[in-house]
């Protein structure tokens, strides 16, 4: 991980496994010092905040976000396509539009109202789909899931220089 020029964090599972793994590994340690691109999707991106309702569990801190449960809600998880509203500009949204759609799953949400978010989408509440802090990235949506428009912003990812 050291040795790449970029890394993407998956997030498959659940939040307190998930750290104990990372945890007992050494990982967590390791992904808090990387300076080079970090990208972390669904709950890699949980995972790179503060705490997570989850499991109850203590994240990595990169955001200075909570990971919150959906309230009561028509639907949960919050599954289906979305359309995304940028909150600022950013290179990782540099070959997409504001209004494209993109796919998510998940029942649990990053509460961010701050500088690091970038993108955003309206499920009964503002949920942040895009967070960056400095070399980070956090995208809550499946980009992989996401047709044209996840392509487009895993290519722009991937053209991010290191700095």
């Amino acid at each position: 991980m050291t040795n790449a020029h970029k890394v993407i964090f998956p997030g498959v599972g659940e939040a307190s496994s998930a750290m104990k793994y990372l945890e007992e590994r050494g990982l967590d340690k390791t992904i808090i010092s990387l300076r080079k691109p970090v990208l972390g999707i669904c709950l890699g991106m949980q995972l790179m905040c503060r705490f997570t309702e989850e499991g109850q569990t203590k994240c990595l801190g990169i955001f200075d976000a909570d990971v919150r449960l959906f309230p009561p809600v028509e639907k949960i998880p919050h599954m289906g396509w979305n359309n995304l509203k940028f909150n600022k500009e950013d290179p990782i949204l540099k070959y997409i539009k504001e209004d494209e759609y993109v796919y998510f799953v998940h029942s649990y949400y990053a509460e961010s109202d701050n500088s690091e978010l970038v993108a955003y989408s309206e499920y009964e509440k503002k949920v942040p789909a895009i967070v960056r802090k400095d070399n980070v990235y956090g995208i809550q949506f499946h980009p992989e899931k996401s047709g044209e428009t996840g392509l487009n912003i895993l290519k722009a990812y991937k053209e991010i220089i290191e700095k």
